[in-house]
């Protein structure tokens, strides 16, 4: 399969160059080689995040990090903001965690208001609340710059999923005064799956030391104080740190993050008017999931009209050479997900678009 046929809303395509990176031989991860690298990776990264505070790399999927964030919380209740499948992923880590867990949910597609937020802060008091930025079963975007001074206000600590944001969709730590974020490496960031990363304020790990229960491979303390000289806490994955290494230098050399956000934004936009064009030329309903104005750069969830469903049109176009993402849990059936992020350009989109838009007059002329 060729670059520019995946378009899976995570794992999404990798360069030639990143995974070429991968062959490059073993180095010891304690030694002078290894801090020379993790000091380039952490000048990349912090150019990603838009931060100026150390970036924390994991070697695990991004689920590690949403449990090192509830970990690391100090004491008390935490409110879960739930407006999909991995949003509500995080609610039942914090269950897991053992941490008394109240839920804000709406229904799937739609985003959480700030008002009614504050409503539930008000009339309880909470130690954090987490949120998804960009709900990748979905193609949601929260507003979490105004969520989490919301929860900032009330003196609560925010935990942001952004796996499928970072690297696509607008995000700054610093100066949205963030107080905990995480991703991946597999989503817009276009590197292979297996690593994750995260950033803290000062005042999120000031307070992660007073945590009980933060275990060892997820301690955010620890990370910090490994990251600071830059370090590993434990073993890392080396190979993935080289590939991390080739597609931060990429992204920097392209123009760096604003430009990658436009081109993000743009890929977008040519998705959600195929989908009006499909409606319109067929005269079925389908549409975006997600409202106009709260729409996810990154990941575009389709309804699909009842005459199909959403795993027929991905196996159809699968058969022309497109891979795309299935609607996830609950919208299995009823939708199907375009990943349009990492390193796809609104021409390789096109050509997705075009084969999908074959693959369903196909199937529709089959019905008839």
């Amino acid at each position: 399969m060729s670059f520019g046929t995946f378009f899976l809303p995570g794992p999404t395509d990798v360069r030639t160059d990143v995974l070429q990176a991968m062959l490059r031989p073993m180095i010891p991860h304690r030694g002078a080689d290894f801090e020379n690298l993790f000091a380039t990776l952490q000048r990349g990264l912090k150019a990603v995040f838009m931060t100026e505070r150390p970036v924390y790399i994991s070697t695990s999927s991004a689920t590690g990090l949403m449990e090192a964030g509830v970990r690391c919380t100090p004491p008390g209740a935490i409110l879960s903001l739930v407006n999909g499948a991995f949003s509500e992923r995080f609610a039942k880590i914090a269950v897991a965690c053992e941490r008394e867990t109240d839920r804000y949910d709406v229904p799937w597609g739609s985003i959480h208001e700030v008002t009614a937020l504050e409503e539930r802060l008000t009339a309880k008091r909470y130690a954090a609340i987490t949120v998804a930025h960009s709900e990748t079963s979905t193609g949601a975007r929260n507003d979490v710059r105004a969520i989490a001074e919301m929860a900032r206000r009330h003196g609560v600590v925010c935990l942001v999923d952004s796996v499928s944001g970072v690297g696509g969709a607008e995000f700054r730590f610093d100066e949205w005064q963030l107080d905990y974020a995480l991703t991946g490496s597999q989503k817009a960031l276009a590197v292979p799956p297996g690593l994750a990363f995260a950033v803290a304020s000062e005042a999120f790990i000031a307070g992660a030391r007073s945590a009980a229960g933060r275990g060892v491979y997820f301690d955010l303390v620890e990370h910090e104080q490994f990251a600071v000289k830059n370090q590993s806490t434990s073993t890392p994955a080396i190979s993935l740190y080289y590939a991390l290494e080739c597609q931060l230098e990429n992204i920097l050399r392209d123009g760096g993050m604003p430009l990658r956000w436009g081109r993000h934004t743009a890929m977008a936009e040519r998705t959600w008017r195929w989908v009006g064009q499909m409606r319109d030329e067929l005269g079925l309903d389908f549409h975006v999931l997600a409202p106009d104005g709260h729409r996810s750069p990154t990941v575009t969830t389709v309804v699909v009209p009842p005459i199909f469903t959403g795993d027929q049109i991905v196996e159809v176009v699968g058969e022309r050479g497109f891979t795309l993402g299935p609607g996830f849990a609950k919208l299995r059936q009823t939708t199907f997900r375009i990943g349009h992020m990492g390193d796809h350009t609104e021409e390789t989109v096109q050509h997705c678009l075009d084969a999908t838009g074959e693959a369903i007059r196909a199937l529709l002329a089959g019905a008839m």
